[in-house]
């Protein structure tokens, strides 16, 4: 009889045990990708990474896109809303697309919006080596960052490179190549920057090339994330 009482005292206990660690253990928030171009090699999240990709980031990411009323977006899918919501830079991503749209009907799926963003970063790299190379040209430049800025037009030129192996592997459907080109992206625009940073000397071009930066995040993110064959 002791031993019964022993029992039935103890599948409680244990019921209890269980509802505590499955609620302990819930399943944790899909987060996107976030791209870091900074120089610290420390492997823990910055708070401003864990305030961005916290749970209450849907509060966050509604007060950010208050902001794009300032642009003619009342006439574009909402998908691509829902897209660039994903992105580091969900305006940015949004104000890239808008210029191309014109007055058709775009219908935003991740093939076709990952597209549009490359084609506004490639007309923003130009534009970088344009600047660069003028720079270059300019007999008041002096050496050092003359030197600098002919990194950066390798730089700019491979992005540009990359872009069109990453329309290629999109038409195969290669999500891997896809994949990979966008992420040397990333080490091609580092380059850039490295070179004036190492040279202690602050590009001609700084705010050109932060742009670009969140155009690489931003086609990183879609195309790992969101792009699916």
């Amino acid at each position: 009889m002791g031993m019964n009482h022993l029992i039935l005292a103890l599948v409680p206990l244990s019921c209890l045990f269980s509802f505590s660690t499955s609620t302990s253990t819930s399943t944790p928030p899909s987060y996107s990708y976030h791209y870091s171009f900074s120089h610290s090699s420390s492997s823990a999240p910055s708070a401003a990474f864990n305030a961005h990709f916290s749970k209450s980031s849907g509060t966050r990411m509604d007060q950010t896109f208050n902001k794009l009323p300032t642009l003619p977006t009342n006439n574009v899918d909402p998908g691509l809303q829902q897209i660039c919501k994903d992105t580091d830079h969900p305006v940015e991503c949004i104000s890239n697309i808008v210029p191309f749209l014109g007055h058709s009907k775009f219908v935003a799926e991740p093939v076709s919006v990952l597209k549009l963003e490359i084609q506004a970063m490639d007309n923003k790299v130009k534009e970088a080596i344009d600047k660069a190379t003028k720079l270059m040209q300019d007999q008041s430049t002096q050496k050092l960052t003359a030197s600098c800025l002919e990194t950066c037009l390798d730089s700019y030129k491979s992005i540009l490179d990359s872009d069109k192996r990453v329309l290629d592997a999109l038409s195969l459907h290669d999500v891997y190549q896809v994949s990979m080109e966008l992420s040397s992206n990333i080490e091609n625009v580092q380059t850039c920057e490295d070179a004036f940073l190492e040279a202690n000397i602050k590009s001609p071009n700084i705010q050109m090339d932060s742009v670009i930066r969140k155009m690489i995040s931003n086609t990183l993110a879609i195309g790992v994330d969101k792009v699916h064959f």
